[in-house]
């Protein structure tokens, strides 16, 4: 829309110049450069009114769940060009994977005045719509959603749930535009649950600042079970799907906790209200952090006693997250490319330290014993430093790599890589004692997500590097990180527990298990991955390889009964079908190490101690 203003603006913009040239060639001449420079900028302004009147509304129906299919409708309002061309992400932030949104898309279509426009597919996850400069084209879609996950679509008879980066188009030059979003429930559903805010009184309707908040709010559709309680401040609402052992009344005081010692490390809370969609499965899929919700998905009976302090920690994991990567993030996530990966080397920060705090957060909030927190520390340690990976890739190239990866694992990746969430979990773990014994007790890691939050987020608005991350640990804890960093983070040395938890006055007990293992984990008698430098590997065992006998022996559980007398070096004859065709492979017998790190409590608690438990 060309605004009269605007029209106004430039003609007697364009009149002062004429005259100036009439009058005065000189002057004309000495304010060339100003008038280019005037021109520019003003050329960029009109630019950017006319295109501040430009937006992008989406209407998402489901007239037949049952089928999987979302029918959304996206309304280009005021972007007059010969041709569109409209994306579909190939992600979802917080998952580092290319997920391909466009295999799910069908029957695109356009229209202009009921008209029918020409739509061309141009690439993987783009459609080149020939607008011919109209002034409002609709462009409609079906989504098909039957992937039940955090991180993507579902739809079926029960209840719809949707992530907008596996729904909604995007016009790229339209990104920072508002967006109005309609939702049509099924005729059977009433409620729909979503962290963006309401804009009419009737019906579903909802705003959206630009694109990327658009897409950071995940929709839940259906009748599903709706609360809220309060806590730092901020209204929380949950919409809980699915039958579970859940008691309502408990959820609302623990998940409060939760949220007051999340809130404690960064001293305030961002939001004015938050979102929690819980579904309740059979197999749980963990969680997803939005800007100001989340969506956890869980087994249906984590709300025992066995399994509730895990359903904590997950939800503590999310609600971290709107600190540590909503805001407090690296400088690659955010403004976010849609179309391709967005590489970083500080997973290690964002999910690492979220991991650790995690587990330290319920100690804060009263869930865990200390006791039970050092087993966390001790069984996460035990973890890492048994992978085999752990010495082959560095906690950096781990983050690097997640998109190829991470989140496509093969039955040979515990050989060649290691986890950012648990070693990262670690490193967090180490230099909150470090920082806390190198100030006595005065700082701890949480100062330096303190600083982080503060100085890039709230001042500067923008992500931070690697150098950046260091620059603030050093700043908050006077300590020098060269050699921590090149040992630890782009290295892959094994920390020196002992002295790192003896700050704690904490003792670490570091022996090793020897026992005789084949080395491979089994579903039956086949084969699924086998260790690097253990007896099946050395003697070539194969993934898929379904062992039929040891010694003449028939094979099932009794590995042990079978070497009970044996020695090491002795060679077993290990009958073995691959392929469907059988061989005897000669596996000479070799001892596997286990290295146990056992932390212990204090004796005397001394003040490193107290700090870093936060003990009263």
């Amino acid at each position: 829309m060309f605004h009269s203003s605007i029209a106004k603006t430039i003609f007697f913009t364009n009149y002062y110049w004429l005259l100036l040239l009439l009058t005065n060639f000189n002057t004309f001449y000495q304010n060339y450069n100003t008038m280019k420079l005037f021109l520019t900028v003003l050329n960029l302004l009109i630019f950017s009114v006319l295109l501040r009147a430009s937006s992008i509304n989406y209407e998402v129906s489901m007239s037949e769940p049952h089928t999987h299919y979302f029918e959304v409708k996206m309304t280009i309002i005021d972007y007059q060009k010969e041709y569109i061309d409209v994306q579909m992400p190939v992600w979802a932030p917080g998952s580092y994977l290319i997920r391909e949104f466009a295999k799910s898309i069908d029957e695109v279509t356009a229209t202009f005045n009921k008209k029918i426009l020409k739509v061309e597919k141009i690439n993987k996850n783009t459609w080149r719509i020939f607008s011919q400069k109209a002034k409002e084209i609709n462009v409609s879609y079906k989504v098909y959603a039957f992937e039940m996950s955090v991180r993507t679509s579902f739809l079926d008879a029960s209840h719809g749930y949707f992530n907008g980066t596996s729904i909604f188009m995007f016009v790229d030059e339209l990104r920072n535009q508002p967006s109005k979003v309609t939702i049509y429930p099924y005729k059977e559903w009433k409620k729909v649950s979503t962290a963006l805010p309401k804009t009419a009184d009737k019906g579903f309707v909802y705003s959206a600042t630009n694109y990327d908040v658009l897409v950071d709010a995940p929709f839940e559709i259906g009748n599903h079970v709706t609360f809220d309680f309060t806590a730092a401040g901020v209204l929380h609402n949950v919409a809980m799907y699915g039958e579970g052992n859940y008691n309502i009344e408990t959820l609302k005081t623990d998940m409060a906790k939760v949220v007051e010692a999340c809130t404690a490390v960064f001293g305030e809370n961002p939001n004015k209200d938050y979102l929690f969609i819980i579904h309740n499965l059979t197999v749980g899929s963990g969680g997803l952090e939005h800007l100001n919700s989340t969506t956890l998905q869980v087994n249906r009976w984590t709300y025992n006693e066995t399994s509730y302090k895990g359903f904590l920690s997950l939800v503590a994991h999310e609600y971290f997250h709107l600190w540590n990567v909503k805001r407090v993030r690296p400088i690659e996530l955010g403004p976010f490319d849609y179309n391709n990966e967005n590489y970083t080397t500080l997973l290690w920060v964002m999910e690492g330290f979220t991991s650790y705090y995690d587990e330290l957060l319920l100690l804060r909030a009263g869930f865990y014993t200390e006791e039970e927190l050092i087993r966390k520390f001790s069984g996460s340690i035990n973890y890492v430093e048994n992978q085999p990976g752990n010495k082959v890739q560095s906690l950096a190239h781990s983050s690097f790599d997640a998109w190829i990866k991470a989140y496509r694992p093969t039955e040979n990746s515990a050989n060649t890589t290691i986890t950012y969430y648990s070693k990262g979990g670690i490193v967090a773990n180490m230099l909150d004692l470090m920082i806390i014994d190198q100030t006595k007790g005065a700082k701890n890691l949480d100062d330096v997500m303190k600083y982080l939050y503060q100085e890039y987020y709230k001042k500067q608005n923008r992500g931070f590097t690697p150098k950046e991350v260091q620059q603030a640990l050093e700043k908050v804890s006077g300590l020098k990180l060269n050699d921590f960093f090149e040992n630890y983070i782009y290295g892959t040395q094994t920390f020196d527990y002992k002295t790192v938890f003896g700050y704690a006055n904490t003792d670490v007990d570091i022996f090793s298990e020897k026992s005789l293992s084949l080395g491979v984990s089994l579903t039956g008698n086949v084969v699924r991955n086998v260790k690097r430098n253990t007896m099946g590997y050395d003697g070539g065992l194969n993934v898929n390889d379904e062992i039929l006998a040891i010694n003449g022996f028939r094979f099932s559980d009794n590995f042990a009964a079978i070497i009970e007398d044996k020695k090491v070096g002795e060679v077993l004859d290990v009958l073995i079908s691959r392929d469907n065709l059988i061989q005897i492979l000669k596996i000479p017998l070799k001892e596997s190490e286990f290295i146990r790190y056992m932390i212990s409590s204090p004796k005397e608690k001394n003040s490193i101690y107290t700090k870093w438990m936060a003990v009263n």
